[in-house]
């Protein structure tokens, strides 16, 4: 079995909060239109975990998604040479991260939203990922 990557995934809640895709159940992460995010939805595997950062006035790590289906062409852009994946709830931040405090993690100095904070699909590090679970006080289910 692939060894589980992880990603930051950002969306305006008013565009679609994390509460939408608990709802939903699933939707198809489309609409990115940045050749370094779209790379990275390429390189995204089913069963790949995703913080869910909730961009505009809210500014926080809000959760964790999973990757359902390798990358497929965006529905959005036909004929067009963007990617999309579908992605699926996992588990809500006990506590949201702002990124007030991600600013202030000294071990977080080199985590993507902050290095590239355009960047609307970003890879994370496994040990950024567990620090940021740690952060907001949640664990995954098993």
């Amino acid at each position: 079995m692939a060894k589980t990557q992880y990603w930051l995934i950002k969306s305006e809640p008013s565009v679609y909060a994390y509460s939408q895709l608990e709802e939903d159940g699933r939707t198809g992460w489309t609409g990115v239109r940045n050749f370094e995010a779209r790379n990275n939805l390429r390189a995204m595997k089913p069963g790949d975990l995703c913080l869910y950062y909730h961009s505009g006035k809210d500014k926080a790590v809000v959760a964790v998604a999973k990757v359902l289906t390798a990358a497929g062409p965006d529905p959005t852009a036909p004929g067009e040479n963007w990617a999309s994946v579908d992605v699926g709830p996992v588990a809500p931040f006990k506590e949201p991260v702002p990124l007030a405090t991600i600013k202030k993690t000294p071990a977080l100095k080199d985590f993507r939203l902050l290095t590239h904070s355009r960047l609307s699909v970003a890879s994370v590090s496994a040990e950024q990922f567990k620090l940021l679970l740690k952060l907001g006080k949640t664990a995954l289910p098993r």
